[in-house]
């Protein structure tokens, strides 16, 4: 039998002692019953021959606005549900720990078995949530552009289920914050939302405004101790600060460039995604380099192209200026590249430099869950736990290998598997939104506000 820390390991009973082991994240986690499991996909993906990918049936329902008028002389009119297919895919883990990652902690008096299971178990609650944020990532970040079935629904559920608060006076969340976001979601289903995972920060706010409790324990020694949960309008809240942090603009940020030698006929300059041509584009009537540059900013002023009409731009002297306008700060510098006409052209351009930098907030993401909205199922592995045992380097070391099996999928949405996941969805392919739908039956997309996912965007 295999040694760890010159103790018998059983993978048997080492897996049985992960289980045991008291986690409060992952316990409040699944009691919340935001993380479900789907059946029909455990039982498609739970065998151990390397099943990756799985499509299981989804339910149409029937509809009251089918109900027809009995007059004693009408036929009636049938009609008929729909089904649609859901797509779940298998998240595969792996890691190790050679034996003196855990000696250290191995003190008199401390369970061996407890010890390192603990770390496990932390480490496997901590695997589990990246998951899950990857994949609420991905939903929101599905593609919106063109007008197929699944752009149109997505660019609906995005634009719902996301409440926005940082244009607000504060840009913070407040007593109506969370109420109000479910209920642009779902409606009259907000009831169906139970977990909110929010940054510490946004917890903050809470508890400063007197929305916020921390729940407690009582260890084995009877000292009560605060959790990292919490409530906030009777939905449980968990709070990390792995979630989601961006960055606003509040400021506007100034970029310059200056025009070195004037342009001559023909001389091009591209300013981002614009090109403009001397003395078509841009007069020439004005023969310095700072003519040019008044000419340029105010051709770049009147071009309705995205990439230059965030920015008010104008000249100082031979400088062309661009300042960002309000909605665009931090948008960050423009770029620019001149070419000079075959002959003639005469036109060199300066570096871009910040002239003045952008001022940033930062901006947090809060997703509130649903009754088994979320599917991150530890189906496991053929041989999850194994040790090794390696007795030449270092005088001798034990490492421990650990591997797990996740199904993973989202309610109202479909995995729709990309030819390079062959074997395991990585956590790149998960929060990629180009492997996400709504899901549909080619016709028609299931209604939004029946997928009770939503995310709150604020400054805290």
């Amino acid at each position: 039998m295999a040694k760890f820390n010159s103790k018998s390991f059983n993978p048997q009973a080492f897996g049985a002692y992960v289980e045991r082991i008291p986690n409060v994240t992952k316990s409040e986690l699944a009691r919340s019953g935001a993380v479900g499991v789907n059946e029909n996909a455990r039982a498609a993906l739970s065998n151990q021959t390397g099943a990756v990918y799985a499509r299981v049936p989804y339910f149409g329902r029937i509809s009251a606005s089918t109900s027809q008028n009995n007059d004693g002389a009408s036929d009636i009119t049938a009609t008929t549900t729909t089904t649609y297919e859901q797509g779940f895919v298998v998240a595969s883990r792996m890691d190790s720990w050679t034996e003196r990652s855990f000696s250290k902690n191995i003190t008199a008096g401390t369970d061996f078995m407890d010890n390192v299971a603990a770390q496990i178990a932390d480490y496997k609650a901590e695997v589990k949530q990246g998951i899950l944020l990857k994949m609420l990532k991905g939903i929101f970040s599905m593609s919106t552009s063109g007008e197929t079935l699944e752009a149109t629904a997505a660019a609906e559920f995005i634009q719902k289920h996301t409440y926005d608060v940082t244009s607000t006076e504060t840009g913070k969340v407040d007593a109506t914050t969370l109420n109000s976001a479910i209920y642009q979601a779902c409606g009259d289903n907000k009831a169906a939302f139970k977990l909110v995972i929010m940054h510490s920060a946004v917890a903050t706010g809470l508890e400063n405004l007197n929305l916020f409790k921390f729940l407690t324990y009582t260890d084995k020694d009877g000292v009560t101790r605060d959790l990292n949960l919490g409530t906030w309008n009777g939905r449980t809240v968990l709070v990390d600060d792995g979630m989601p942090v961006g960055a606003v603009g509040t400021s506007a940020g100034v970029y310059e460039m200056e025009i070195t030698t004037k342009a001559a006929e023909g001389d091009k300059i591209k300013i981002n995604d614009v090109e403009l041509v001397a003395g078509t584009d841009f007069a020439l009537t004005t023969d310095t380099a700072a003519g040019n540059a008044t000419a340029i900013a105010a051709a770049l002023n009147a071009s309705d192209d995205e990439s230059v009409s965030g920015y008010t731009w104008s000249a100082t002297g031979a400088k062309l200026k661009a300042t960002e306008d309000a909605g665009h700060y931090g948008d960050g510098p423009f770029t620019a590249a001149a070419t000079k006409a075959e002959s003639t052209g005469t036109l060199v351009i300066g570096s871009v430099s910040t002239k003045t930098a952008p001022l940033f907030d930062a901006v947090y993401t809060t997703y509130v869950l649903g009754e088994g909205s979320i599917v991150v199922d530890n189906i496991g592995d053929s041989v999850p736990y194994e040790m090794s045992r390696d007795p030449k380097t270092n005088g001798g070391m034990d490492t421990l290998y650990v591997r797990d099996r996740y199904i993973c999928g989202v309610e109202g949405f479909s995995f729709e598997k990309p030819v390079t996941v062959v074997a395991s969805a990585a956590n790149s392919d998960l929060e990629n939104g180009e492997n996400w739908c709504i899901i549909n039956d080619g016709t028609t997309a299931i209604p939004h506000k029946s997928i009770a996912i939503a995310r709150i965007i604020s400054k805290g």
